[in-house]
């Protein structure tokens, strides 16, 4: 069976698939960041206590891409980033109706588990049905379809949220999310190399291991710990500093702050 080339209609229907996966996946994910400071006003919460909507999904999201990977050599590649997208796509709706903040953070980490079946997959994907030359091109473009997800979202949620309500934000990406799942599900030729394998739960703990043991590889995971972490706790907190005098700036604007995802 021959690999998926560049040029060919299976190579664009494949990009465009995992642009929308990514998009949908990282949409989601940082959905909450804008709206910590209507978090914040709503639930009467501490700043510090109001980003744990966004730090649970990061941790549940670290934690789960462990075993999905080895999971999806047992169910599949593609029936496992559907069931991704359209679980968190739905519980993103969900989080539009909930009572109080703790019910959220419930939503927000089991969005974290089930958002880790596109990452933790995709690239797997893209290895084992593009051919090696233009592999390259096609995790690049997924790449993108995660920074537009992640910039585009929180700019949907800062307007819509000015407009309405954070709750009609949060739903409306929900919604925007599982239209983008469908496409994925569409679009998303088959797999045609992939080969299921049993769950070994020690293979893979030894995998992790030398991982663990591989000093180039800690510094690596140290990098973007630190990295990751200062970006993130930046567009964190910045908004309420921007929400608040001297800057008086409405939620929209404040929203757009993020389109410097660009630049990067």
């Amino acid at each position: 069976m021959s690999f998926i080339q560049k040029g060919t209609k299976a190579f664009l229907k494949t990009n465009a698939a995992l642009f929308f996966g990514g998009f949908s996946t990282f949409a989601i994910m940082y959905s909450t960041q804008p709206l910590l400071p209507e978090f914040s006003r709503e639930f009467h919460i501490t700043p510090s206590v109001a980003s744990l909507s966004l730090s649970m999904t990061t941790i549940a999201l670290a934690v789960s891409m462990l075993f999905v990977g080895s999971l999806s050599d047992v169910k599949g590649r593609k029936t496992l980033m559907i069931f991704s997208l359209i679980a968190a796509s739905l519980l993103a709706v969900l989080t539009a109706f909930v009572p109080n903040f703790h019910v959220l953070l419930i939503f927000r980490v089991l969005q974290g588990i089930v958002l880790a079946g596109l990452p933790a997959v995709a690239m797997a994907y893209l290895s084992e049905e593009i051919e090696s030359a233009s592999l390259g091109i096609a995790m690049g473009l997924y790449i993108s379809g995660n920074s537009v997800g992640g910039m585009s979202g929180r700019i949907i949620i800062g307007t819509l949220t000015d407009v309405f309500n954070w709750r009609v934000a949060l739903g409306s990406i929900g919604v925007l999310s599982f239209l983008a799942s469908l496409l994925f599900w569409y679009l998303l030729p088959e797999s045609k190399h992939f080969e299921p394998r049993p769950f070994e739960v020690r293979k893979l703990l030894k995998s992790m291991t030398n991982h663990l043991k591989n000093p180039v590889l800690l510094c690596l995971y140290g990098i973007s710990f630190f990295l990751m972490g200062s970006f993130v706790t930046l567009f964190n907190y910045i908004g309420y500093q921007l929400l608040a005098p001297p800057y008086l700036l409405s939620q929209t604007i404040v929203g757009w702050i993020f389109v410097v995802y660009i630049v990067g």
